[in-house]
């Protein structure tokens, strides 16, 4: 059984609460890509009248790891996961709604398949862009995944 958009959102409700009240959510998911949206309001700006980014964060983070969550769930195996390491850069004010996009579902898909075959724990990057409603990147995100099989 694949996640779907509504259990990846019912998770981050209650596993993520800070992500759910800031916005966060998923709105497609694939085997190779995972789309994340979320609206500058309120409660998830910043001083400059922008996006703060640690709820940018939130949302690009959740791109990624839905393609992970994914993957492990198709595989059947019991597989951890970790962010080990990350970076960012920002090029715009993230202002309206922002959709952060991963389509790196490949690669985390051979290493999990690695890790299943060898034992060993593996690492991926993947890389998450958030775009404004204008198309224009406002921000790309790198997270460092690791699995490994339990």
């Amino acid at each position: 059984m694949k996640l779907t958009p509504k259990k990846v959102n019912l998770f981050t409700m209650m596993k993520l609460p800070s992500a759910w009240l800031c916005g966060v959510r998923l709105k497609e998911i694939s085997e190779e890509k995972a789309v994340v949206k979320v609206k500058h309001r309120w409660i998830n700006q910043n001083p400059f009248n922008s996006m703060y980014f640690a709820v940018q964060a939130m949302a690009a983070e959740l791109s990624t790891g839905a393609l992970v969550m994914n993957q492990i769930k198709i595989s059947g195996e019991k597989i951890s996961m970790l962010v080990a390491e990350n970076n960012a850069s920002f090029s715009k004010k993230a202002t309206g709604k922002i959709t952060f996009t991963c389509t790196d579902g490949d690669n985390i898909k051979k290493a999990i398949a690695t890790t299943i075959e060898t034992g060993e724990g593996q690492t991926c990057w993947m890389k998450s862009i958030g775009k404004n409603k204008d198309d224009i990147t406002v921000a790309e995100f790198n997270f460092k995944w690791t699995v490994k099989k339990r």
